[in-house]
């Protein structure tokens, strides 16, 4: 009883078979066949190995919102060299709510020579030319999202200790904590003091003849600092052309979350417009020798998320290219042998023309004579 249930599903399973097989001896191979199962396996291989690299690859995907916080501190990373000796400068962030924060909270003056050594213009010259590409090629953020905490960090390497230079500019480096409103980051002449109306800077004492406000931006981020991400100030150099010259930089900064497979962060990217005039107040150009950064939050706050394909659609996009494949690669190859066939036929019947067989009253006969067995000894 058992083998006889065991016997009718069996049936049962053959008659849903939709896959039947065709005995071998009806099976016809031929020389274009085998071309182009030839080609349409290679093509297959190829494309499998394609899809293959685009499943592994990862992609970043961009979400926005709206930014709720407001309460928190603003993280702002400085890396800057002033053509000045540091007795002679100062440093502070004054925002739009009046509060002023000073360079002591968080910077650190440097005495060092503004001339770098060989190695440090080597990995200058490269962060100008990633600088020059980006702006070029945007794709190429997304990269460096993906290699951030992988690649080398961005710093200038250590100056060697025994450099002859004397030291005639400052280095101006740390970190400081602002309010998240607008606000003015500056470097100008003498040391900021509170001021009941603002702030005020102890320039009275340094001659115009000092003033030198040839800059290098070796690092300026907002947010939390993260190696091997590349912002759009870094390796920027510019070389004053008049003692009394005020350099601006008007920044928009755009909170950022990233989560990628090696990071997760909040940090912020921004963009930036340069501008640089000489202060002649005879000709009309009012304003104060110095470095202005004056930088404004936006109200959007930018995810970005890194996706990779799911595992099912890789197997259902290479089920597509390999039925695909194999469904065109027939229909071309019965459609090239169905031409061939008409084309071959034609000439068969073109070798048969038609032959003018003398009768016996005088006539001639157009027909094919038949052939008989007589005919064929």
């Amino acid at each position: 009883m058992r083998r006889l249930n065991r016997k009718k599903t069996l049936n049962l399973m053959k008659e849903l078979d939709a896959f039947p097989k065709v005995p071998e001896s009806y099976v016809e191979t031929s020389a274009s066949g085998g071309t182009v199962s030839l080609i349409a396996f290679t093509t297959i291989a190829f494309l499998t190995v394609m899809e293959f690299m685009v499943y592994r690859d990862t992609w970043m995907k961009y979400e926005y919102e709206v930014d709720k916080d407001f309460t928190s501190k603003l993280r702002i990373n400085i890396d800057i060299t002033v053509a000045m000796r540091c007795q002679y400068v100062g440093a502070d962030v004054l925002d739009l709510a009046e509060t002023m924060v000073a360079s002591a909270d968080g910077l650190i003056y440097e005495p060092v020579p503004f001339e770098l050594t060989p190695q440090q213009k080597e990995l200058q010259r490269m962060l100008q030319l990633i600088q020059s590409r980006l702006q070029e090629e945007h794709s190429l953020q997304d990269v460096i999202f993906k290699s951030a905490f992988k690649s080398a960090s961005t710093a200038l390497p250590p100056r060697e200790e025994n450099s002859l230079q004397s030291p005639d500019a400052c280095r101006i480096h740390g970190h400081l904590y602002v309010n998240k409103v607008a606000g003015n980051f500056h470097i100008t002449v003498g040391k900021a003091i509170p001021h009941p109306r603002g702030h005020a800077h102890l320039a009275a004492l340094v001659s115009h003849e000092s003033y030198n406000f040839s800059h290098r931006i070796d690092h300026l981020s907002f947010g939390e600092l993260i190696p091997g991400i590349i912002n759009p100030l870094d390796g920027t150099e510019k070389i004053a052309s008049d003692h009394n010259q005020m350099f601006q930089y008007f920044i928009t900064v755009v909170p950022t979350k990233l989560h990628t497979y090696k990071i997760s962060a909040e940090t912020h990217q921004f963009s930036v417009t340069e501008r640089e005039r000489v202060i002649n107040h005879a000709a009309g150009s009012h304003g104060v020798s110095g470095i202005f950064m004056k930088y404004d939050i936006s109200s959007l706050m930018v995810t970005v998320t890194e996706e990779h394909m799911p595992f099912w659609q890789f197997l259902v996009r290479l089920c597509g290219i390999i039925g695909g494949i194999f469904s065109t690669t027939g229909i071309l190859h019965g459609f090239g042998r169905f031409v061939a066939e008409i084309i071959f036929c034609r000439f068969r019947l073109g070798s048969y023309r038609s032959t003018s067989v003398p009768l016996p009253d005088g006539h001639t006969s157009n027909h094919l004579p038949l052939i008989t067995d007589n005919s064929t000894h």
